[in-house]
């Protein structure tokens, strides 16, 4: 089955490649693999939350940053698509790295980052099982609770 194909029986479609909010490309191509510049949640061109991921008012819940991780996944694909044309292209998702935004006492990265993870699978089965690191951090661009940014091989 095709990824586009695959794609459409989960009823996902890939968005618009996010402008870039600094001095960088989306992804870039070397040898045979795609490496995307980090990926921030945006929906439409905007953030659908802000701020540190935990427990407690005014932060953003794990739950609620589970699914921005996969949005910054999805906008990865998006991205990588822009540079390769096609993820059925893709050979193996190689690696993901994602960062949370978390309050000091929030220890759950992994759970978060698992959005992207997930996701991958979903899509590629597995070609999407990958290496990961996920990174606690005390902010991420424009207050973004995660950030996500992956290597993808495709021949």
């Amino acid at each position: 089955m095709s990824v586009e194909n695959r794609l459409a029986e989960l009823g996902i479609t890939l968005p618009e490649v996010a402008a870039p909010v600094a001095a960088y490309v989306p992804a870039v191509v070397s040898g045979n693999l795609v490496y995307t510049s980090g990926q921030l949640p945006f929906v439409a061109g905007a953030l659908p939350a802000t701020g540190k991921v935990g427990d407690g008012h005014g932060l953003v819940p794990a739950a609620d940053a589970k699914q921005y991780a996969r949005q910054c996944a999805l906008n990865a694909l998006a991205a990588a698509t822009s540079v390769i044309g096609s993820l059925d292209r893709v050979t193996r998702v190689v690696k993901v790295v994602g960062f949370v935004a978390s309050d000091p006492s929030f220890s759950g990265q992994p759970g978060v980052i698992n959005g992207a993870s997930e996701v991958l699978g979903d899509i590629f089965g597995d070609v999407g099982i990958h290496a990961r690191s996920a990174v606690g951090v005390a902010v991420l661009p424009l207050d973004s609770p995660v950030e996500v940014e992956l290597i993808l091989e495709f021949a």
